[in-house]
């Protein structure tokens, strides 16, 4: 479950404002919305029109990737099968106006299909969808000649992921060594990823993190670098893994 514990110190124009602050905000979250829409559907072009230059994303089966990197990784996975949608549920915006810095905010479902088993072998195979509940953190700036809002980084916390039969009944079972492999948030994502041949990253932000001892450290952190970014700081790390000793160790983002 979530902490009962309020993550983010400050506040910022989220909600009302003047028609200035509202605009900004709708600006920033049609380019949250444009995630779901136009990379499910393979709209490269539009796709990339969201995102600065030198713009980077993380996601479990990609890794930290420069924005076209990932258009590249995911026209390969397509090409091989990858089959992943997503689900909007929900999009708000916080807005340091002074800044030009914002943070777009969206709720959503990964839902990945997969299928198990082999023909040859006079077995049917599996198919199941992985659902995976999570929050994108869209952090944009706008740009000073242009007044555009763009994407400089994505990064997402996961929740919880469960199994989805597609028959209502029939479903694969992942041993506990299996899933002991990946956090809590995205378990059974990033098992069946792996059948795939994704190198899963496993240091991703989750609510639940029992690897990072009793507070969740990288989900916390998340928070401060929003806060950072909303500041007006230059650059933000957002490349963070957990080692064996249950501590937070930052690597630098490449760039």
């Amino acid at each position: 479950m979530t902490s009962p514990n309020d993550p983010q110190a400050k506040v910022y124009s989220h909600i009302n404002g003047g028609d200035t602050c509202l605009l900004h905000r709708f600006a920033v979250s049609e380019l949250c919305k444009g995630w779901p829409v136009y990379r499910d559907a393979s709209e490269w072009k539009n796709f990339r029109s969201l995102f600065c230059s030198d713009a980077y994303v993380w996601t479990t089966w990609s890794k930290r990737q420069t924005i076209d990197g990932f258009i590249q990784k995911s026209k390969e996975g397509k090409s091989n099968g990858d089959f992943i949608m997503h689900r909007e549920c929900g999009t708000m915006v916080e807005l340091n106006p002074s800044a030009d810095r914002a943070v777009g905010k969206m709720k959503a479902t990964i839902t990945q299909r997969f299928k198990i088993g082999h023909d040859t072998l006079g077995t049917e195979p599996i198919s199941f969808d992985v659902d995976c509940d999570c929050r994108f953190h869209f952090f944009c700036l706008r740009d000073p000649d242009t007044n555009a809002w763009m994407v400089k980084y994505v990064k997402l916390i996961y929740e919880k992921d469960k199994l989805v039969p597609i028959d209502g009944k029939t479903l694969p079972s992942f041993s506990k060594k299996i899933l002991d492999k990946y956090p809590e948030g995205y378990k059974y994502l990033g098992a069946a990823q792996s059948m795939l041949g994704h190198e899963v990253d496993t240091s991703l932000p989750t609510i639940q993190g029992p690897e990072c001892g009793p507070a969740n450290l990288l989900w916390l952190e998340m928070y401060e670098k929003i806060e950072q970014w909303l500041d007006g700081a230059e650059d933000v790390n957002l490349s963070t893994t957990c080692d064996e000793a249950d501590t937070c160790v930052k690597e630098t983002n490449g760039h």
